[in-house]
């Protein structure tokens, strides 16, 4: 089941940017202008994260979503059933688990997209797979659109952008109101207390690197809107760093994105019983979905990671 989502339908307001409706191009003569200026006025015209424009007939009754932040956000407004495919490792909700796949780590099926027969693909920019799917399907006529999901506020946006490709701009708006609503109870309640220094690891590299949450990431934005500062504010792109630097950054707070067997086994490295975070019992796991999904459940992740800082 999906919690905390539903809302009622409310007024809705477009999406900044929106794109004005222009004449496609079609047969010559009057009558054959006239039939594309109401066509072009009917249908449903956007712009994604890239500045394309993107321009559906009809909402869409058989979405392919790539990613399970772009699945979770067509759930979130109650269009599950929509949904036709997805790609390898989306797990959430339970009703996506047995559609068909169209791809994942090793890159994303043209054909399986297609025989999922979509009038509507979401994508995001990772794993090449915009790079391999948006040509194609603007060849073949499929709608594909773009997102982003780089701050809190384009999670946001996303969700009132994929609403309006939908035709149900008002679930959209209620839903991102919601949710902006519940992020300003945070900031209420954070206001005026310590930010404590904390650092937040996302995973283990091979090489034995520490892959880390960093600022300029949705992610990033979080732990600081739950009540945290950054303690190594200057991590790069990669926001790959040595075991030896977290040592070194001394956190007041550790946070592992994982289950409990994964911190325990990060914490019995030598040298790490004397970071401060540990000695004072602030190494804590926070949920993958929540912290490392660009969605709603984010929203979930701020709220009970500011519960555990700053308890009443």
């Amino acid at each position: 089941m999906l919690r905390r989502w539903g809302v009622a339908a409310a007024g809705g307001a477009l999406l900044p940017g929106l794109a004005v409706p222009t004449v496609l191009a079609g047969p010559a003569g009057p009558a054959g202008a006239a039939e594309q200026a109401m066509q072009a006025a009917s249908g449903i015209h956007l712009k994604d994260a890239l500045g394309r424009a993107v321009w559906l007939p009809r909402p869409p009754r058989r979405i392919v979503t790539i990613f399970s932040s772009n699945t979770e956000l067509v759930a979130s407004l109650g269009l599950v059933e929509r949904i036709v495919g997805v790609e390898d490792f989306t797990r959430y909700p339970a009703e996506v688990l047995g559609l068909p796949k169209v791809g994942g780590r090793l890159g994303f099926s043209v054909d399986a997209v297609v025989a999922q027969r979509p009038d509507l693909v979401i994508v995001t920019p990772a794993r090449q797979a915009a790079t391999q799917l948006v040509a194609p399907m603007e060849r073949i006529g499929v709608p594909i659109m773009v997102l982003l999901s780089r701050t809190l506020q384009e999670v946001l946006d996303n969700i009132r952008l994929v609403s309006q490709a939908c035709g149900e701009p008002e679930r959209g708006a209620a839903l991102a109101q919601a949710l902006h609503a519940r992020l300003q109870a945070v900031d209420a309640t954070v206001a005026g207390r310590p930010h404590l220094r904390a650092l937040m690891v996302t995973g283990r590299a091979g090489n034995g690197m520490l892959l880390l949450a960093r600022p300029g990431t949705y992610t990033g934005e979080a732990m600081v809107r739950a009540g945290c500062q950054h303690a190594l504010p200057a991590l790069g792109v990669l926001a790959q760093v040595s075991p030896e630097a977290v040592l070194a950054a001394d956190p007041d707070v550790l946070l592992f994105a994982g289950n409990q067997a994964g911190l325990d086994d990060l914490l019995h490295q030598p040298g790490w019983r004397d970071m401060r975070a540990l000695r004072q019992r602030h190494c804590w796991t926070v949920s993958r979905s929540e912290f490392l999904i660009p969605g709603p459940r984010t929203f979930d992740g701020i709220e009970s990671l500011a519960r555990q800082l700053h308890p009443i």
